[in-house]
């Protein structure tokens, strides 16, 4: 993976200029800091650098870098006389320029497909593949992972309007896989007491292993024949329930497992409270599958940190994600990563691109 897959460095082409010419020293000692906050969260002082550079340096010489690469907007002094942490401008050209990214093993591999084919095998739904993609992410992350699909037009083998009330409907709908789904639907009013039977029939004489979809377009071309085969308000129900049930093309579902994780490791009451924040946004879903679906604009991973989204600008989060095809080679949905800025980047995006391939290749290969 290169740097052409994550998004440009916030402040301009001459920014970026300007950072990319650090010398060599600069960069290590700018390095070094990166990689303790992302392994301690802490600062980190002249005085521990001068132990764990590679080079000889004085604290005072490595005080005179750290301020010249605090002007640059890289680092910052959290407290007074204390050590310095990068800022997310600093993170960004980071993981731009100097992440040296790690790689998935091949029993590591075997154990992530293996996991996401059974869970699909044992419940029958591409979504369960999802879910447990969402599981394996958070578990390797210590963050929360997440997916995001286009809901499917499933073909179905079964369709049932159930009544609950004078005014309401339950659509029952049995897919090929087995998987139930549950729509309530408005019911057109005076109904007769046998329409719902009769477009339930309906339906279930064309619905057999076709979507929903699919059922919609030839009715609307066979409109006159069905005017004879059902009375007004029958045929009322069924345009309600094809309506309702097959939705909107962009419709969208979110699956968010491991929230819980982001609770571990806390250190400070600002930690708390950027969790607290964080939960929030989580809560948000619509913001969420928006910032996902941004993930879709790219070829690889993507990586969004901090206030580079709105989302995440109060909690100071960070997401890593990559998108996943059909077998037609068309992007319909995300799969990532979402934690604090301090991410294990070098392991996760990796972990991220390879999750994203095993769901592509699942959907290639017609999800089993």
């Amino acid at each position: 993976m290169n740097t052409r897959d994550l998004p440009p460095l916030p402040g301009g082409s001459g920014q970026a200029r300007a950072l990319a010419e650090l010398n060599e020293r600069s960069r290590e000692i700018f390095r070094q800091i990166v990689e303790s906050y992302l392994a301690t969260g802490e600062p980190v002082g002249s005085r521990n650098l001068a132990r764990i550079l590679p080079m000889a340096l004085s604290p005072a010489s490595i005080r005179n870098v750290m301020s010249d690469l605090e002007q640059a907007g890289l680092i910052f002094a959290p407290h007074t006389s204390a050590g310095r942490l990068p800022t997310e401008h600093g993170l960004r050209f980071f993981v731009d320029a100097l992440l040296e990214l790690g790689d998935v093993g091949q029993e590591e591999k075997g154990r992530i497909e293996a996991q996401m084919r059974a869970a699909a095998s044992r419940h029958h739904t591409f979504e369960s593949a999802l879910t447990e993609a969402s599981v394996l992410l958070s578990g390797i992350s210590r963050g929360a992972g997440v997916v995001v699909t286009t809901k499917q037009n499933p073909r179905l083998r079964h369709i049932e309007f159930v009544r609950l009330d004078p005014g309401r409907a339950l659509v029952v709908l049995v897919s090929d896989d087995g998987s139930v789904e549950n729509r309530l639907l408005d019911l057109p009013a005076g109904l007769p007491a046998g329409a719902l039977q009769e477009a339930s029939n309906f339906l279930n004489a064309r619905i057999r292993g076709r979507t929903l979809g699919e059922v919609r377009g030839e009715i609307e071309a066979a409109r006159t024949a069905m005017k004879q085969e059902l009375d007004e308000l029958t045929e009322r129900l069924v345009d309600a329930g094809l309506a309702r049930s097959v939705g909107p093309s962009e419709e969208r579902q979110l699956i968010v497992r491991g929230q819980a994780n982001l609770l571990d490791d806390l250190r400070a009451a600002e930690d708390l409270e950027r969790i607290r924040l964080l939960f929030s946004d989580l809560e948000s879903q619509k913001d969420v599958i928006d910032l996902l679906s941004r993930a879709e604009g790219g070829e690889g991973v993507r990586i969004f940190i901090g206030s580079e989204n709105k989302l995440f600008s109060l909690s100071g989060s960070s997401m890593i994600a990559a998108p996943f095809r059909d077998g037609s080679q068309t992007i319909v949905g995300v799969v990532g990563v979402i934690g604090p800025t301090r991410l294990n980047y070098a392991r996760i995006v990796p972990m991220v691109d390879f999750t994203a391939r095993v769901v592509s290749r699942m959907l290639e290969r017609g999800r089993g």
